[in-house]
């Protein structure tokens, strides 16, 4: 009877055969209806009455079959379009999905990504001044060796993106959660960060003198051997955060920090202990939660 039960879904499945999504909905199946088989016929039902419950307790699950065949067709039919090398200057790429798309030595400047998903892309030694990611979803991207001064990153999704040797000045970061996200070697003194929260953020080797995070919530962040010459946390709520200095044969990096400015900023315990480790810092106008 296993065999006629097979030979049943073979004969809704055959015109769908190849497809992946559809080969496993089929295994699934299969095993389902043969385990309802057995507990028919352990109630007392014979081989004909058992088969045709069976059969019957999957309803029709031709459309359930067509709508998944049709995803997974569309799936494998994307094209991995070469975007590389090519001029890309004020394209248009407003609300594209592409996962995994790769631009390397590409001239990008004020081109459109609004509202894209570029999910898992990579964008290398390209020029991206003026681009425009606002509301794009940029979940493990990588940047690197680019040029995105003046881009516009509006309620955008960081999500583990990762930003090295890149020039920012003038990219302006406005209501955006950046969240597990890297910076490397990034001169952000001109960037812009407007009613932010970093969570979980690494600033590696980035020159950040005279920048401000006045008002800014920052959890969780890592500050790594980065200049922070005159950076200013004023008001700023700060949680689990960490500076770790860069190494000097002098006291020079402790001077540095000592111009850090931490006035009315509120930061937990841990925070606070570690900041006043370091002998350096102004902490008297801080409040500890």
């Amino acid at each position: 009877m296993n065999q006629k039960l097979t030979n049943y879904l073979n004969s809704i499945f055959t015109p769908y055969d190849g497809v992946k999504s559809v080969t496993e909905l089929k295994a699934d199946l299969l095993s389902d209806l043969q385990e309802r088989y057995t507990e028919l016929r352990a109630e007392g039902k014979d081989d004909e009455t058992a088969f045709k419950m069976t059969v019957e307790s999957i309803g029709d699950i031709e459309e359930t079959i067509l709508e998944v065949a049709n995803l997974s067709r569309s799936l494998e039919r994307q094209v991995q379009i070469n975007l590389s090398a090519i001029n890309l200057q004020e394209s248009d790429f407003a609300g594209v999905t592409l996962h995994k798309g790769k631009f390397k030595v590409n001239e990008m400047q004020g081109a459109d990504f609004a509202g894209a998903d570029l999910t898992g892309s990579s964008f290398a030694a390209s020029n991206a001044s003026e681009a425009n990611f606002d509301g794009a979803n940029l979940t493990d991207c990588t940047f690197s060796t680019l040029d995105l001064t003046n881009a516009s990153f509006h309620k955008t999704t960081l999500v583990r993106t990762h930003i090295s040797t890149s020039g920012l000045d003038g990219a302006t970061f406005k209501d955006v959660k950046l969240t597990d996200v890297t910076l490397t070697k990034a001169d952000l003194r001109k960037t812009i960060f407007e009613n932010c929260i970093f969570n979980g953020v690494d600033f590696k080797l980035c020159d950040l003198r005279g920048k401000s995070f006045d008002g800014q919530t920052l959890i969780g962040v890592k500050f790594d051997k980065s200049a922070l010459n005159d950076v200013s946390f004023r008001g700023a709520t700060l949680k689990n955060v960490s500076f770790r200095l860069p190494f000097s044969v002098t006291n020079k990096s402790y001077l540095a920090f000592k111009t850090v400015c931490f006035d009315g900023a509120t930061m937990d315990k841990l925070t606070y202990a570690a900041l006043k480790g370091l002998w350096v810092a102004d902490l008297s106008k801080v409040t500890v939660i």
